[in-house]
């Protein structure tokens, strides 16, 4: 029997203790629970760790006594949060999800705290917009989500969440289908939302949700449908450098070949002297080529194959350019 398994052994073990009250029970599995899935965030979504902590919210809620709707309704959220961070296609796990914030919402309203209603909305907002992603689900309803979630999650009292909302408002303004002519107009929305942010959250007390703001910064400036093309490049590859004071090589490896591609597609798409783009970009593609080698090692490393697969063409397609062989091309947008 491996580490993972023993440990959840012996957490239901004590838990069937029938010496000790079901709701200090469910309370203990719960909590165990929530180790378990902190860990696997902490080394990546791990389906092991994520698995066993969605047995014990399981056997937590069937300890649970039905008179304990509040402790259930947490129960139920916090499995939620394991269920939408599993890895993986199947969309079984987001609809779980998506189902379990919505019995657990209008208990949170009834009996809980703002702060549990407006995380739940915002947990929901993200399962929303997954399943928006596979056309399961509304993007606008994902917004409405995220906007309750403001209501109490405002800029003074919670700055973390409030960025992190006005994040995932962004990334939503830009999942809308582009086409019709109000789509300057969504972009325009979430860069807004990225900057709003920004004008919360510093560098040196929120680093991680200041560094995904200034990626995802970049890419929507980058991947605007502007006459500024030159400018939104430039400010964008101000928002990349700005991330990778946080996403360096040795703390967050992933995040950083995420923002160093990124960077590499931008750069692969300016001249090498704004003032004179006629004279190409010979310079910034081999730049480029640099940076887009490095991620795709990182990928390669950490078992992202399709990003280092990605990374890989655009290597090859830069090497054909650089000879004079093909026309620009442009890279994927990674977070």
């Amino acid at each position: 029997m491996d580490h993972l398994s023993e440990q959840v052994r012996a957490a239901l073990v004590t838990a069937a203790d029938a010496a000790l009250p079901a709701t200090d029970r469910a309370e203990m599995l719960m909590e165990i629970a929530v180790i378990f899935q902190q860990h696997g965030q902490h080394h990546r979504p791990s389906s092991a760790h994520l698995g066993s902590a969605i047995a014990l919210y399981d056997h937590a809620l069937a300890l649970c006594p039905s008179s304990e709707r509040i402790l259930w309704a947490r129960i139920t959220a916090r499995r939620a949060t394991a269920l939408q961070a599993m890895p993986g296609d199947d969309t079984a796990y987001l609809d779980a999800a998506h189902d379990a914030y919505q019995q657990a919402i209008p208990v949170f309203a009834e009996l809980g705290t703002p702060e549990e209603v407006a995380e739940a909305e915002m947990n929901r907002g993200l399962v929303l917009q997954a399943l928006a992603g596979l056309s399961r689900a509304r993007i606008t309803d994902a917004i409405s989500a995220y906007h309750r979630a403001l209501r109490t999650f405002d800029r003074v009292r919670f700055p973390r969440e409030f960025a992190i909302i006005q994040n995932n408002l962004a990334t939503a303004f830009l999942a809308i289908p582009f086409t019709d002519d109000r789509t300057k107009m969504r972009e325009a929305l979430a860069v807004q939302a990225f900057e709003e942010g920004l004008k919360i959250v510093s560098l040196v007390e929120y680093p991680v949700e200041y560094a995904m703001l200034q990626n995802n910064l970049g890419n929507a400036l980058q991947y605007a449908s502007s006459g500024h093309i030159v400018e939104n490049n430039l400010r964008a590859l101000e928002a990349y450098d700005e991330a990778l004071k946080v996403r360096t090589r040795e703390t967050m490896p992933l995040e950083y070949a995420n923002t160093i591609a990124n960077k590499a597609n931008c750069l692969w798409n300016l001249p090498d002297d704004p003032a004179r783009p006629e004279a190409g970009g010979a310079r910034n593609m081999t730049r480029a080529r640099a940076y887009y080698q490095e991620a795709r090692e990182l990928f390669t490393a950490h078992g992202e194959r399709d990003k280092a697969h990605t990374a890989a063409r655009a290597c090859d397609q830069i090497d054909r350019e650089l000879v004079g062989g093909a026309d620009p091309g442009a890279g994927a947008e990674l977070s």
